[in-house]
C-alpha cells in the first residue's frame, strides 16, 4: 500500500545542513500494526510526518497505491491526508473551542459530507471508543485518556487506510495506556497503523511489525520480505478521490467559537473597532439630520425666494453680482497685480438692454412637456396672469373691495409710486411687479403634501376647493396692518393723514388689536369677474363699478369665498407666505374661464379691430406708426413722431434715446406710458382682464432644494440654446447668486468631515489587521490541527476570514448600536441649544452600509494576518505549545 524509495529529509539550520533521514527503504501493507522505536532525534516523528503527507521529503519517492508523489500538487496532499490518514498525537490536539463532537465531525466537513451523515457517522466513532456519552462536552472537561480516544475517534470518522499515532500514550498512565492500545490493535485488523513510540513493552504486546530507527536509517525490521502484507505496487491503482473543501458556514463556526472562549476580549476587540465606525456613523447622523433641516429650509426658502420669470423682466444678474462681489465668470486673478472690475459697465448694460419681452407662452409649454422631466426637481410651478382677482368683503355693513388692495390709494402713496414709475420701462416693470406683490390675496403653492409639511393649523383646515381660502398668520401669530387695513379689518381712512403726519416727521402711534379666531374666520368674501363691472349701453359697453346698486346686485350673484382655516407657519422655517389670505390656484383657472366666456370678452376676441367701448376702430395712426419702426432706426423714429407732432417734443430727452430699444418703444406704446393717439386692443384686453391661459404674466417655479435649482437652471439655459435669442428668457436668479457665496463654507466643511471619515478607517483597519494577527498566533496549533485533517491553505484562510468578518460585524453592530444612543443624547442636547428637534438622525440603511463597510474593512484588513496564518508550516504549527 504503502513503499518508501530511499527517502531523503534534510533541515536547513543556520548555514548547516541537518539529516533527518538518510536513505529510508520501508514496504507496508494494507492492514499491520507496525511501531517505530528509537531514541529521541533519530527521525521517527519527521519520518511519520511524512508518511501523512505533512512534510515533504528532499529526496527519494513515496508511493501511495501505485501511485508517484513526486508530482503531487498542495491539493493533492490536502486531498490524502483528508481520505486517506488519520493521526493521533501525543499531545491530543484537539480544537479546545469546539464539542467532542464537533472535533469528530471536521474531517468529515471538510470531505463534503451532508450534516446528517456527519453527525451520524461522528457519533458512531465515538461510540466505537467509548464516548457516546460525551458528545457536548469540551476537551477540556474530559480526562487526557477521554481525549485521546477522541483524537482516535477523529482520525477513523473518515474511514482512512492509514492510521498514524506519534506517541498515543506518552501523556497517559498506564491502565489509560493500555485501554489506547487494544483500541489500536482492534482498528489495524482492517487498516495500516504506524505508531511512533519510545515504549518497546507495549510494541511488543501490541504491534505485529517492530521498525527501529538510528540516525535517519532503519537499523532493523521485525517483518520479512515475504510476509508483508498488501500487493505489489504493480497491481495497485490510485484512486480518485475528492478534493477536500471547508465551507464558509464551517469556518464561521470555527471562529465563533473560538471568538466566544474570549467573550470579553472579542467584546473588547469589537468594541475598539467600534470607535472608527462610530465616528462615521455619528458624522452620518448629524449630517443627515443637517440636511433633512437644510432641505426643509431650502425648500420652504425656495417656496418664498423660487425662480421668477415675469413676460417683462430687467435681468439684473450682472449688476447684482457686481454688487456681491461674485465672479461669475470665473476668471483666474494672479496676486502682484490689480486688474480692473466691470462694475459700471455691467450696471449699463443692465439699464441699456432695458425691459425685455419674456416668450412665457413658449415656456409655459416646454415645462408641461413631460419629456423635460422638469417635474423631477419642482416642488411645483405656478402661474401668474394679468387678470386680478376682483374681491370684496360683503359681511361688512358696504362692502369694500379687499383685492387688488386699495391701501396704497387710500394713503396716498399710490401717487409717489405712480411718479417713481412713470420714467422709464425698467421702473415702470419693476414696481408694476411690486404693486401685484402688495395684494394680501395670494396663491398657495400648488402641492398639497409641502404645504402641510410647511403650515401648522391652527383652526379649521387647509381650503380643498377653488372657493376655500386660508388666513395664513406669521410666525408670531400675527397679521400685519398693511393686511388689516386691507381686508377693512382696520380703517383705511386715518391712513391718509398717517402719511400726511410722516412726510411732516411726526411720529404716529397705533393701537394693537386682538382678533378671536372665530372673528376672523367669520369674514365673507365674493368674487366679481373683472368684466362683471361693464355693461351694454346700446351697441357700446360702459363701465359701471360706479354704480353702488348695480355693484350690489353684482355681489350678490357673485360667487362667495369661504375662509376654512387659521394657519401660521410650521416650525421647520420659512414658508410661501409670511401672512395675508392663501387661495388654490384653481380659483384662477376658474375666473380666467369665466372671464374669457364673458359677452364683452366674446365679443371684443371676435372683432379684434374694433374696441368694444367706442366702437371705433383701433387707432390707425397708433398702428401706422408702429409698423414704421420695424423698418427705421429708434433715432429716427423718435423724430418722426415729433415732427408729425404725435408725441410732444422732448418727451424723451435725447441723451436717454440711445438707452431705447424697438421692443421696449413697443412696450411703452402697449402700457400707456408712451400714447401716440386712441387705444389698443392690448390695452382693452388687459383692461376687462382677459388673459390667455397658455401666456402667463409670471412663472413661478419652486424647486426641491439648492442641487434641484442648479438642475432647472441648466435646463432653462438649454431650452433658451435650443430656442435661439427671441425666444429666450431672461430672468435674475437672486437666490442662486446668493448660494455661491455659502458654496465655498459648505465644501470646505465637507472636505473636514471626508477627512476625519477617512482617519477613523485607516485606524480601525490597522487595528483590526493587528487584532487578526493576533489571533493568528494564538490559533498555530489549530492551524497545524486543520491541514493534518486535510485543510487546505484556502481552508485555513478562509478561516481568519471569518473571524474578521465576524469582529468586523460585532464592530458594526456595536457602532450603531452606541451610535443611535448617542443620537439620542445629542438630540436633547441640541433641541435645548438650537431649538431644532432631532437634528441627528442616522438613516437606517445607511447603518446596514456601515456594517457592511465594517465587515469590508476588516476583512481586508485581515487579508495578510490569513495569509500568514495559511502559509504556516503544519509540522511547525503542531509543535507549538
Amino acid at each position: 500500500m504503502l513503499v518508501l524509495k530511499n527517502i531523503v529529509k534534510d533541515y536547513a539550520a543556520g548555514d548547516a545542513k541537518v539529516e533527518a533521514l538518510r536513505g529510508v527503504d520501508l514496504v507496508f501493507g494494507e492492514s499491520e500494526f507496525a511501531a517505530i522505536l528509537g531514541p529521541s532525534g533519530c527521525g521517527k516523528t519527521t519520518l511519520l510526518n511524512i508518511i501523512g503527507g505533512l512534510d515533504r521529503y528532499t529526496s527519494g519517492d513515496l508511493i501511495i497505491r501505485g501511485k508517484s508523489t513526486k508530482q503531487f500538487t498542495e491539493r493533492d496532499w490536502d486531498t490524502y491526508r483528508n481520505h486517506s490518514v488519520g493521526f493521533v498525537f501525543q499531545s491530543y490536539n484537539l480544537i479546545p473551542h469546539q464539542t467532542v463532537l464537533a472535533n469528530v465531525e471536521l474531517a468529515l466537513t471538510l470531505s463534503g459530507v451532508s450534516r446528517e451523515e456527519r453527525r451520524t457517522r461522528a457519533v458512531e466513532a465515538l461510540e466505537q471508543v467509548g464516548l457516546g456519552d460525551q458528545l457536548k462536552k469540551k476537551p477540556n472537561q474530559l480526562s487526557g485518556g477521554q481525549m485521546q480516544r477522541v483524537a482516535i475517534a477523529r482520525a477513523l470518522v473518515n474511514n482512512p487506510e492509514v492510521l498514524l499515532a506519534d506517541e498515543p500514550t506518552g501523556a497517559l498512565d498506564s491502565e489509560t495506556s493500555l485501554q489506547v492500545m487494544e483500541i489500536l490493535r482492534q482498528v489495524a485488523k482492517d487498516r495500516l497503523v504506524i505508531m511512533v513510540t519510545h515504549n518497546p513493552e507495549l510494541a511488543d504486546q501490541y504491534a505485529t511489525r517492530i521498525i527501529k530507527l538510528l540516525d535517519g536509517k532503519i537499523v532493523s525490521d521485525s517483518a520479512a520480505e515475504g510476509e508483508r502484507t498488501g500487493t505489489s505496487e504493480a497491481e495497485q491503482g490510485a484512486d480518485s478521490q475528492r478534493k477536500t473543501s471547508m465551507g464558509f458556514l464551517t469556518a464561521l463556526n470555527l471562529s465563533l467559537n473560538n471568538l466566544m472562549t474570549k467573550k470579553g476580549r472579542t467584546i473588547l476587540t469589537a468594541f475598539a473597532g467600534s470607535i472608527g465606525i462610530i465616528g462615521i456613523a455619528l458624522i452620518l447622523s448629524l449630517s443627515n439630520g443637517v440636511n433633512r433641516y437644510i432641505e426643509r429650509v431650502q425648500r420652504d426658502t425656495l417656496s418664498s425666494y423660487p425662480l421668477q420669470i415675469d413676460e417683462r423682466t430687467v435681468d439684473m444678474t450682472d449688476t447684482v453680482a457686481g454688487l456681491m462681489d461674485l465672479d461669475l465668470e470665473g476668471k483666474d486673478r494672479a496676486d502682484g497685480k490689480v486688474y480692473s472690475g466691470s462694475r459700471m459697465t455691467q450696471l449699463m448694460s443692465s439699464w441699456m438692454s432695458g425691459v425685455t419681452e419674456n416668450d412665457l407662452a413658449g415656456f409655459k409649454a416646454w415645462l408641461e412637456d413631460p419629456a423635460n422631466d422638469i417635474e423631477r426637481y419642482v416642488s411645483g410651478i405656478s402661474y401668474e396672469y394679468n387678470t386680478p382677482l376682483l374681491l370684496y368683503r360683503t359681511d361688512l355693513e358696504i362692502p369694500i373691495q379687499v383685492n387688488p388692495s386699495t391701501v396704497m390709494e387710500s394713503s396716498g402713496m399710490a401717487d409717489m409710486m405712480s411718479l417713481m414709475g412713470s420714467g422709464t420701462g425698467i421702473q415702470e416693470t419693476m414696481m408694476n411687479t411690486t404693486a401685484r406683490r402688495m395684494n394680501v390675496f395670494t396663491p398657495l403653492l400648488n402641492n398639497d403634501e409641502l404645504l402641510k409639511s410647511q403650515y401648522a393649523v391652527l383652526a379649521g383646515r387647509l381650503p380643498e376647493a377653488k372657493d376655500e381660502v386660508v388666513i395664513v398668520l406669521n410666525s408670531r401669530n400675527e397679521l400685519s396692518d398693511y393686511t388689516l387695513y386691507s381686508l377693512g379689518l382696520r380703517d383705511q381712512s386715518e391712513l391718509k393723514e398717517q402719511f400726511d403726519q410722516l412726510m411732516r416727521g411726526v411720529a404716529i402711534e397705533t393701537e394693537d388689536l386682538e382678533f378671536s379666531y372665530e372673528e376672523l374666520m367669520n369674514m365673507r368674501f365674493r368674487m366679481l369677474l373683472n368684466t362683471d363691472v361693464y355693461t351694454r349701453s346700446g351697441t357700446l359697453w360702459t363701465d359701471s363699478s360706479g354704480d353702488a346698486e348695480y355693484m350690489a346686485r353684482k355681489l350678490e350673484e357673485a360667487m362667495e369665498l369661504k375662509i376654512v382655516g387659521i394657519v401660521k407657519p410650521a416650525k421647520s422655517g420659512l414658508t410661501s407666505e409670511s401672512g395675508g389670505i392663501g387661495y388654490r390656484t384653481e380659483l384662477v383657472d376658474y375666473l380666467l374661464a369665466q372671464v374669457r366666456d364673458s359677452e364683452i370678452a366674446r365679443e371684443q376676441l371676435a372683432n379684434q379691430e374694433t374696441d368694444v367701448f367706442t366702437g371705433q376702430p383701433f387707432s390707425a395712426v397708433a398702428q401706422d406708426a408702429l409698423s414704421l419702426l420695424d423698418s427705421m432706426e429708434v433715432e429716427d423714429f423718435m423724430e418722426m413722431l415729433e415732427s408729425r407732432g404725435l408725441i410732444p417734443s422732448g418727451m424723451i430727452p435725447k441723451e436717454y434715446r440711445p438707452f431705447l430699444t424697438k421692443d421696449l418703444l413697443k412696450q411703452f406704446v402697449g402700457q400707456g406710458v408712451m400714447m401716440i393717439s386712441g387705444n389698443t386692443l392690448e390695452a382693452n384686453l388687459e383692461k376687462m382682464g382677459i388673459s390667455d391661459p397658455d401666456k402667463p404674466a409670471s412663472v413661478y417655479i419652486y424647486p426641491k432644494d439648492f442641487e434641484s435649482k442648479n438642475r432647472i437652471t441648466e435646463k432653462i439655459e438649454a431650452y433658451n440654446a435650443q430656442v435661439g435669442e427671441e425666444h429666450a428668457v431672461r430672468y435674475t436668479d437672486y437666490v442662486g447668486l446668493m448660494m455661491d457665496s455659502v458654496t465655498t463654507i459648505v465644501n470646505a466643511i465637507s472636505y473636514v468631515l471626508v477627512a476625519f471619515v477617512a482617519i477613523s478607517l485607516v485606524v480601525s483597519s490597522i487595528m483590526i489587521g493587528i487584532i487578526t494577527y493576533i489571533s493568528v498566533l494564538e490559533r498555530t496549533k489549530e492551524i497545524g490541527i486543520l491541514r493534518a485533517i486535510g485543510a487546505s491553505r484556502r481552508d485555513v484562510s478562509r478561516v481568519f476570514n471569518a473571524e474578521t468578518l465576524i469582529v468586523g460585524f460585532a464592530a458594526g453592530v456595536i457602532g450603531i448600536l452606541v451610535t443611535l444612543g448617542l443620537t439620542v443624547i445629542a438630540n436633547i442636547i441640541l433641541s435645548g441649544l438650537t431649538g431644532i428637534p432631532d437634528i441627528a438622525a442616522l438613516p437606517p440603511m445607511a447603518g446596514v452600509i456601515l456594517v457592511a463597510i465594517s465587515m469590508l474593512l476588516t476583512l481586508i484588513a485581515g487579508i495578510i494576518p490569513s495569509r500568514i496564518a495559511s502559509r504556516k508550516d503544519p509540522v511547525v504549527a503542531l509543535r507549538t505549545e
